[in-house]
């Protein structure tokens, strides 16, 4: 064996460092996981109410079809007030679907105490997270 060092053939590529990712809120990221638990519910909630013939197909599937676009909207703008209400009004139209079926009371209950929580706590973690940074850098106003 020898003691030389085996140099790669080609010359050596400069690697571009990777491109840092936005730092998400804890609001945003414990919406984004409800919604997204609650995307899947909506799909089969639509997926019921076209088997149970409670409502024609094209309403029914729809229907479901606008509330997951909603809901994906609702997601992206998470960072946003707009974002906030509009998963507070998915939460009320999940509950109203219990109008039509009334096993959506139950889901839309749940989602909605789930949404509120995460709401609540996703805000006031946010807050605590703003006033230890502050801290740390030195700045006592946030």
């Amino acid at each position: 064996m020898s003691d030389e060092t085996t140099e790669p053939a080609g010359p050596e590529e400069p690697v571009a460092p990777a491109k840092a990712r936005r730092a998400r809120s804890v609001t945003e990221m414990l919406g984004s996981i409800i919604l997204g638990f609650e995307l899947l519910v909506v799909f089969l909630g639509a997926l019921v109410l076209f088997g149970l013939n409670v409502l024609p197909a094209a309403v029914a599937l729809g229907g479901g079809a606008i509330v997951i676009v909603l809901m994906i909207v609702a997601v992206a703008t998470l960072r946003s007030p707009l974002g906030v209400w509009l998963g507070w009004a998915i939460q009320l139209i999940l509950v109203a679907a219990g109008f039509l079926v009334p096993a959506f009371f139950i889901v839309g209950a749940i989602f909605t105490a789930m949404w509120a929580y995460c709401m609540i706590m996703g805000a006031r973690l946010d807050r605590n997270n703003q006033a230890a940074r502050a801290a740390e850098t030195g700045t006592e106003n946030p």
